[in-house]
């Protein structure tokens, strides 16, 4: 079997960076409230984001050898994520291959398993999201895949899919959906500014601006002065 396929197709990376912009949770909602990766996966540091093309690693749990493999073959502004069968109390990735990420250029590195040397990590500020903070270390001995699809925190991420994350999460976007996105993201962010801007100016009540009187109606919403 082939365990490494180096060519991926990539997003452009305008697209790349004009999606980043928003937040995950703007994408996840603008694209029909799909893409979230598990809740249990969140950064070292709530300052961290990114926005990247996958590049996916499947390991085996307790052991980071195809962690290390995924890094050295990835290219700048490149995420690595790994799925790891959600062992998170693996410290499968630690300091010195942040470093060595970082000085590839790389954009951030997710796990569904566990992380250590947070503090070396945070003080170095490359994004790192990841099910648990664990010193536990791994082993080096099982072969796994890099650049097939897998099944990472509950989502199903191809090579070359786009992954946006932040301190809220992180969210996964088709590359061929990618622009639709973007301008799905944009009506959505603009809708939000007009209405921000009504209730700094106490227009109404939250249910008015909202549109949820007459859906409140509807259900029989019962009121007592």
């Amino acid at each position: 079997m082939i365990h490494v396929r180096t060519s991926i197709e990539r997003p452009d990376a305008d697209i790349v960076a004009r999606l980043g912009v928003f937040s995950a949770a703007t994408i996840h909602e603008a694209q029909g409230r799909k893409g979230a990766l598990s809740h249990r996966i969140k950064p070292l540091a709530d300052s961290m984001e990114f926005c990247g093309p996958a590049v996916t690693v499947q390991a085996s749990p307790g052991d980071n050898i195809m962690v290390q493999v995924g890094i050295s073959y990835a290219a700048p502004g490149d995420v690595v994520v790994v799925a790891a069968g959600e062992l998170a109390h693996s410290g499968s990735f630690g300091d010195v291959l942040a470093t060595a990420a970082q000085s590839k250029g790389l954009a951030a590195f997710v796990t569904d398993s566990g992380v250590r040397d947070s503090n070396d990590i945070r003080a170095m500020g490359f994004p790192v999201f990841s099910g648990s903070v664990s010193i536990e270390g791994t082993v080096k001995e099982t072969l796994g895949t890099v650049n097939e699809p897998l099944v990472v925190g509950g989502q199903l991420v191809y090579p070359g899919d786009i992954l946006k994350g932040d301190a809220d999460g992180i969210v996964v976007v088709r590359k061929a959906e990618a622009e639709a996105v973007i301008d799905l993201c944009q009506q959505r962010e603009d809708n939000e500014d007009v209405l921000r801007a009504r209730h700094r100016a106490q227009e109404g009540s939250v249910v008015e601006l909202h549109g949820l009187v007459e859906k409140l109606k509807t259900k029989g919403l019962v009121v007592e002065v």
